[in-house]
């Protein structure tokens, strides 16, 4: 600043002196330069205490590193410390400035969270399709029976799975949400949509809204989440060919402890097409076992479904980990005013995996699940109050156990074994009731699986059913892509 000043002092002289100023000849000095001959001294006295004053902050500076560099040095801060300073040190930036009606609508770009001025991608978009073809042994009304599930390839030719289309992602720094609509051969439904809490304290969390019964390991999945192509036995008797879902809340607690556990608490509507172990769909005369069903009300909180259960994970080595849980459901059934029934189940999960592997593979994983189910079955009184069927409790239990192999990208291959059975009559016998009758069923698979956007899985099932007069053997090929980013799904 002090060279700018004194180069257009001299400037200014020069100027005067070329211009020929009156008395420069004879040596006279003229009072344009004698003024700006004093502008320049002024300006030189002004720089010369600026260097000054520089000069005593210098040693002031100097002298305090000095001091410090003898004293005993702090303890530096956590990085949450230095986190939570910085935090509360810095300024929100002012709010963006609200777009003009024309440019509002929905988007998935980043917006800003409530009052912090941080950005935040809203939506996952994704969708998946499920195809499969194959054909059977047993005819198309015989599959039916024998494919209970509603995303089974359910007759000979092509079946359309499902067509999922899903939306996940963050609602504001307290909530996250999904929400998942299906498309089937059939119908056109919303499977799922719920939120769930990311603040709450000392490891809870609430989900709410309309979604699959955290029961078991394969319930809570959707369909493409599963190793193989078609629901086991099992799961569709008695949680139901789309699985147990409903409107509900769930109250979950990450447990403190070294390990991961967590425990979950939480109630659901016992009505409807897919509860059906407990009240059903209302306008189906019969329920489990051909029992005629009646139109129970809710009228307390023992008429709702209520879930219970406890899960465990751990790694235990550097390259196997598992996973382990038992679970309960209790809830009312529609045969009579206090009729209950009661569904147990315990589910574990052992995965392998080599340190050094190519996109996950090799790999092995082996699953097994079992339930058990206690039908409480009211007696059957006619309009004439004439009893007509005993009291009685009608129990089913089964279990699935599958083990998939990785051998080589992108190849994978294993086997499930599944049986079901139970006790107490149904209407017309247990042995021709296809939803109780004893069942076992094998089933190898082969997968071809380039990447995480596509899959194509090739199954061979063999069935041996008491309602069928002979074993059915059946081949079906499904093929599986996804299209965008589809969130994560529990281990």
């Amino acid at each position: 600043m002090g060279s700018r000043r004194r180069g257009r002092a001299c400037v200014r002289i020069a100027l005067a002196l070329a211009l020929g100023a009156p008395g420069s000849a004879r040596g006279e000095m003229s009072p344009e330069v004698a003024q700006a001959l004093e502008r320049m001294r002024q300006e030189l006295e002004a720089l010369r205490a600026t260097v000054a004053a520089q000069q005593e902050t210098i040693g002031r500076l100097e002298a305090e590193r000095a001091r410090r560099a003898d004293a005993p040095a702090a303890p530096s801060p956590s990085p949450a410390e230095a986190l939570d300073r910085a935090l509360a040190e810095s300024e929100p930036p002012p709010p963006a400035p609200a777009a003009p009606p024309a440019a509002r609508g929905p988007s998935l770009a980043a917006r800003p969270l409530g009052g912090t001025g941080a950005a935040l991608r809203l939506i996952d978009l994704s969708f998946i399709d499920l195809f499969a073809v194959g054909s059977s042994t047993a005819d198309d009304e015989e599959i039916e029976t024998l494919q209970g599930g509603a995303h089974d390839p359910r007759r000979r030719g092509f079946t359309l799975q499902q067509g999922e289309l899903s939306l996940a992602g963050a609602v504001d720094p307290y909530f996250v949400g999904e929400a998942h609509a299906v498309y089937t051969d059939e119908l056109v439904e919303l499977e799922e949509a719920f939120f769930t809490t990311t603040a709450l304290p000392w490891g809870l969390q609430v989900k709410g809204g309309h979604f699959l019964t955290e029961f078991g390991r394969l319930n809570p999945l959707h369909a493409h989440a599963w190793s193989w192509i078609d629901q086991p036995i099992v799961n569709t008797r008695l949680l139901g060919g789309d699985g147990a879902r409903n409107p509900g809340m769930r109250l979950g607690w990450l447990l403190p402890t070294p390990w991961f556990s967590e425990a979950y608490l939480g109630a659901q509507t016992a009505r409807g097409e897919t509860m059906v172990s407990f009240l059903g769909d209302a306008g189906e005369p019969a329920t489990v076992g051909g029992r005629p069903a009646t139109d129970r009300r809710v009228r307390a909180l023992e008429d709702l479904l209520w879930l219970a259960r406890w899960e465990h994970a751990f790694d235990v080595t550097d390259t196997l980990s598992t996973k382990a849980g038992v679970s309960g459901l209790f809830g009312p059934n529609p045969t009579g005013a206090d009729a209950e029934t009661r569904v147990y189940g315990a589910d574990v999960v052992w995965k392998w995996r080599p340190r050094t592997n190519f996109r996950g593979w090799p790999f092995v994983v082996w699953e097994t699940e079992a339930m058990k189910r206690d039908f409480e079955a009211a007696p059957v009184v006619d309009a004439a109050g004439i009893l007509v069927r005993d009291g009685t409790t009608l129990r089913d239990w089964g279990l699935y156990t599958q083990v998939l192999w990785g051998f080589r990208h992108p190849w994978a291959a294993g086997v499930r074994y599944e049986h079901a059975t139970g006790s107490g009559a149904s209407v017309g016998g247990r042995d021709a009731d296809p939803l109780r009758d004893d069942r076992t069923r094998v089933a190898p698979l082969l997968v071809w699986q380039p990447t995480e956007f596509s899959r194509l899985r090739l199954q061979y099932n063999f069935d041996d059913a008491d309602h069928l007069a002979r074993d059915a053997h059946s081949v079906w090929f499904g093929f599986e892509v996804l299209h965008g980013s589809h969130a994560a799904h529990r281990y």
